[in-house]
């Protein structure tokens, strides 16, 4: 007979998850839906090649902004605090993007956006390795990836309708703002459908409890025990708690001797990998993309829906990762996945340079990239940067590694129109083959495998004990 008890514990333990994980959904969408109005914001202000990567890079700033500044807030007011946070720079940033009335306004808001994404990208992640079983928490915390994935795909599929709608005249001339912001101004709809799963994450948050960890480094044990009891029967509880108190109860570590021995491994490990998830090229596709299938003979219309498939495959083997991750391991899935990833780059570059004409060959190739990011780079890294730090600076840790990863993803989306019209699609691509390539290397001899082992074990290991 199925104990009640338990399914109940496994319900809170999904849901606290899946509330948190709206963070990457919304980090999904805010990241997807600027490749359908990048062509009519260019078009509308005239943009310049220069001009057209601040628009892309200019929530990346904010992205930076968010990451940075989250760690230490987190650590001071809580990580469900900061999400809510978050949720209201996401609905305030699409309001103000669906009613900018110049390009300048249009950017302030999307840097608004950004200090939403750079925070949520740090805290989700954290908070659900907070509060996830061990034997559980390689899945839980790629139910993050998981929702930015469906973030993609819903951002395109509303972009994809949006643009089906505009220029149809459906709308009356008493309806002012809908006909300015669907039929006349489409990208103007597109950012302003992110107000309704904002508005649903900072709704839902206010539904979940504080992180459990960090209740207890506020020295709010009775807290955090609550908290616990909501996932975990009294005597694992509590023996959870005291685990906790025992490494938290070690002098507090300053952040500038998180780079020093013995945590220092730690530290390279999780920047190294946040980089080059970056620079495999990633965001290349999902912010040029409909540009680099456009130079590959595809009109907008089917580029965009080129962009749809690429989100699907994005979302299946996401959940294929999520389903193998805490029976294979991350650095499995690492290795294997970022070699397929390089000999895709490795091909689309290849058929640039062959002068193919036929273009569903590359969307095959750029399909089979984003199955082995989604694989492997996609989750895992998040999994990783949630796991090896010690509890008493993961949020500030955390939030170095994530700063390091909206740093190279700012870099990707501001130099990717110069390289596509300077250097040509054949070179770009090959260049982020090589650059994301070490990853596989550090997967294989300096990063070790954490599936099945507590927080508190895993920071044990640094320090060899």
């Amino acid at each position: 007979m199925v104990d009640p008890s338990k399914i109940k514990k496994r319900f809170f333990i999904l849901f606290f998850a899946i509330v948190a994980a709206l963070g990457g959904f919304l980090f999904g969408f805010d990241t997807a839906v600027i490749s359908g109005t990048i062509g009519f914001v260019q078009q509308q202000f005239d943009l310049n090649a220069v001009q057209e990567g601040w628009f892309v890079s200019s929530a990346l700033v904010g992205c930076l902004t968010g990451a940075m500044v989250a760690g230490n807030l987190s650590d001071i007011y809580g990580r469900r605090t900061m999400l809510l946070v978050a949720a209201g720079l996401f609905l305030f940033s699409a309001m103000g993007c669906m009613l900018s009335a110049d390009f300048n306004m249009l950017v302030i808001y999307r840097i608004i956006g950004g200090l939403g994404v750079g925070m949520a990208s740090m805290l989700s992640p954290l908070y659900i390795s907070e509060y996830s079983p061990s034997h559980l928490r390689g899945r839980m915390v790629a139910l993050y990836q998981l929702a930015i994935t469906f973030g993609i795909l819903l951002a395109y599929f509303s972009n994809a309708g949006l643009l089906k709608l505009s220029g149809t005249g459906s709308f009356s001339e008493t309806d002012n703002m809908l006909t300015l912001v669907i039929d006349q101004e489409v990208w103007r709809g597109m950012f302003g459908a992110e107000m309704i799963p904002a508005g649903l994450f900072l709704i839902t948050l206010l539904l979940i409890p504080e992180s459990p960890r960090w209740l207890v480094k506020q020295r709010k044990s009775s807290q955090a025990l609550e908290a616990f009891l909501k996932i975990a029967d009294d005597q694992t509880a509590r023996d959870e708690i005291r685990e906790i108190e025992d490494v938290i109860g070690e002098k507090e570590v300053p952040l500038k001797v998180v780079f020093a021995q013995p945590l220092k491994p730690a530290m390279m490990i999780g920047i190294l990998l946040a980089v080059m998830s970056q620079f495999s090229g990633i965001n290349a596709i999902i912010y040029y993309g409909p540009r680099v299938m456009a130079e590959a003979g595809l009109a907008i219309s089917e580029a965009l829906g080129g962009q749809v498939t690429i989100g699907l495959v994005n979302v299946v083997f996401t959940i294929l990762a999520m389903a193998t991750i805490d029976r294979f391991g991350r650095r499995p899935l690492l290795i294997f996945g970022v070699s397929g990833a390089a000999l895709s780059l490795l091909m689309v570059g290849f058929y640039f340079l062959s002068g193919s004409a036929n273009p569903t060959l590359l969307l095959v190739f750029i399909v089979l990239f984003i199955a082995c990011f989604a694989f492997s780079f996609g989750p895992v890294v998040w999994v990783i940067l949630s796991e090896i730090y010690p509890t008493r600076i993961r949020g500030r840790a955390m939030s170095v590694a994530t700063f390091s990863l909206w740093l190279a993803n700012t870099l990707v989306g501001q130099v990717v129109p110069w390289l596509l019209d300077n250097l040509g699609p054949t070179f770009t691509f090959w260049m982020f083959a090589l650059t994301c390539s070490p990853a596989i290397w550090i997967a294989w001899k300096k990063l070790p495998e954490t599936k099945g082992r507590s927080l508190e074990d895993i920071e044990k290991h640094w320090y060899g004990k």
